[in-house]
């Protein structure tokens, strides 16, 4: 059985308060909301990012360290 290619976010969109609300992945017309990206990063189906889960806070996708900021979420919505 192949193994399905992992997808990769390209940009993102944040609301009025700075959190991201969507994402875009490559090869993708349209933003996904981060609610639907949330269980697909979970299961491992996107590249370089994994969920953060903190008491009192809502969950939210995080990209894995590496020392580039230009694929950080917050830098692709325009929010840095």
């Amino acid at each position: 059985m192949a193994k399905t290619p992992k997808k990769q976010i390209i940009d993102a969109r944040a609301d009025s308060e700075g959190d991201i609300t969507h994402v875009k992945f490559r090869g993708n017309e349209r933003f996904t909301p981060v609610a639907k990206a949330i269980p697909m990063a979970d299961r491992g189906e996107i590249k370089n990012v994994h969920v953060v889960r903190r008491d009192g806070a809502k969950d939210h996708l995080r990209t894995n360290a590496d020392g580039r900021r230009a694929n950080n979420l917050d830098d692709m919505a325009g929010d840095s």
